[in-house]
């Protein structure tokens, strides 16, 4: 461990790596939903190619996260961080200059490799690097440059859509990763828990592949073919035989002992319930602002700002509520709040007026989000014992995005979206106004699980990346802490 500070040179150095590097995923983590009508134009897609434009990303993101994590560990944080970014940056080339939707899709699953390579190594760089009285700060500094980013990403995205176009949301990654990697080999001290367990491949293997063979058969579930339920099948088998590898396997990528916690399970089943319906709302919100409201990408980039300037303005007050009154009131009533804002969201439809229309939902959804995203990850984190607190985090962090991957799969089954819908403004408004209140149901029963089965004690958030993440597609992570 190394006891850099973060007034030196070498700590300013860190420190901007580090924020360049979450920012590349981060960015193109709440960018893409905003140009996927320009995506669909362009290379002639059908509604399920845009949904794998997101979920690719996602899939590969969410299944191998965790394994991210431990191969950082194992061979050192800062190499598999700087090779995260070098394989992300050649994916986003491989984006960018995509020919047509299947090698867009392709590109975009190898992206989420680099993603879940490089995210969990960003904060466990700091943890590792810096001096035990300057790490708060570092990580606070780190969370709240990333939530800018995060606040930024949206109308970033929808700049380049509507100027140089939308390959350049993917192509901007690039120079990003040709800043970072340098940085990170000159000035990054390397780090390593020196452990000397197997990697559970068969683990991660099988969780990746059930999530594929079920995302696969609910998107192409409207063709109503065989082979679509025999991949149902299929993916259900592979879940059943992840439970089964992960019971029985000394050192498990997921070890199932750790849902012992009644508190740890509810939590997450609450994040299922949560980041499911946030995961839809953004997917299908970009769209139906341009697609039926008429709004440029831009504009839709810049109307959904205020959810996450709401979460980096107040996310620490409501941190230190929570610290205060326990976390089964704030659990319960910010998804509440979130399915209020989901159902003012009824009111978007054709030649809508932001200030009249989309910004009164805006507002009422991100003082839900304001209200329940921190408590929800310090939550986490209290549940389990000290050493464990990476594990819970990077479990916590997979599950919301599977929820997210599995929503954005199902919601146009769900709501009748035919392969065109989106080509069609009322097609696409007739399903919106289904979806919205199915996500507000979803959120309904995430407060009704917090309210029964989240308890104090209430955790003492000591984790800045809690309080100041402006993410609205997962919580924050928190690094693991072994040593």
């Amino acid at each position: 461990m190394s006891d850099v500070r973060l007034a030196s040179s070498q700590g300013r150095w860190i420190l901007l790596t580090t924020i360049l590097g979450s920012s590349m995923a981060l960015l193109d983590s709440t960018v893409v939903n905003v140009a996927l009508p320009r995506i669909g134009d362009d290379l002639n897609a059908s509604l399920a190619q845009l949904q794998w434009t997101v979920n690719a990303y996602m899939l590969t993101l969410a299944g191998l996260i965790l394994l991210g994590g431990s191969l950082g560990d194992r061979y050192g944080r800062r190499k598999i961080f700087v090779l995260g970014v070098v394989w992300f940056a050649t994916a986003s080339l491989l984006c960018g200059l995509a020919p047509n939707a299947t090698a867009l899709v392709a590109s975009r699953a190898l992206q989420g490799i680099g993603g879940a390579l490089l995210t969990p190594g960003s904060l466990a760089l700091i943890q590792a690097s810096f001096h035990p009285d300057d790490r708060a700060r570092a990580v606070g500094l780190w969370s709240g440059f990333g939530g800018v980013g995060a606040a930024v990403g949206p109308f970033l995205g929808g700049w380049l859509v509507d100027g140089p176009g939308w390959r350049w949301v993917f192509l901007l990654n690039v120079p990003l990763a040709l800043l970072c990697a340098p940085i990170a080999v000159r000035h990054v001290p390397e780090s390593s828990a020196g452990g000397q367990g197997r990697f559970d491949v068969l683990g991660a293997a099988l969780g990746a592949l059930g999530l594929a063979l079920v995302t696969y058969a609910l998107i192409e579930a409207p063709s109503g073919s065989f082979a679509v339920a025999l991949t149902a099948v299929a993916g259900l088998a592979a879940g059943v035989a992840f439970v089964y590898v992960e019971k029985h396997r000394p050192d498990p990528m997921l070890p199932l002992d750790i849902f012992a916690s009644r508190q740890f399970t509810a939590v997450n089943l609450v994040t299922l319930c949560v980041y499911a319906a946030f995961g839809g709302f953004f997917f299908l919100t970009a769209l139906q602002l341009q697609v039926v409201s008429g709004y440029s990408a831009l504009q839709a980039g810049t109307a959904l700002l205020p959810t996450t300037v709401l979460m980096l303005l107040f996310s620490a007050r409501s941190g230190a509520l929570a610290d205060r009154i326990g976390p089964r009131i704030p659990l319960t009533v910010g998804p509440l709040l979130c399915a209020v804002g989901l159902l003012l969201m009824l009111r978007v439809g054709p030649h809508a007026v932001y200030v009249r229309d989309v910004l009164p939902a805006l507002l009422v959804m991100g003082t839900g989000m304001v209200v329940l995203v921190a408590p929800l990850t310090a939550t986490v984190l209290a549940s389990v014992d000290t050493a464990r607190a990476g594990l819970a985090s990077g479990i916590n962090n997979a599950a919301a995005r599977a929820a997210g991957l599995i929503a954005v799969a199902s919601l146009p089954l769900l709501t009748g979206m035919g392969p065109e819908a989106y080509r069609s403004a009322d097609a696409f408004d007739a399903a919106f106004r289904r979806a919205m209140p199915i996500c507000a149901g979803v959120l309904v029963v995430g407060a009704v699980l917090a309210f029964a089965f989240v308890r104090r004690p209430a955790p003492d958030c000591r984790h800045p990346e809690c309080l100041r993440h402006g993410c609205v597609t997962s919580p924050p992570l928190e690094p693991g802490r072994r040593t």
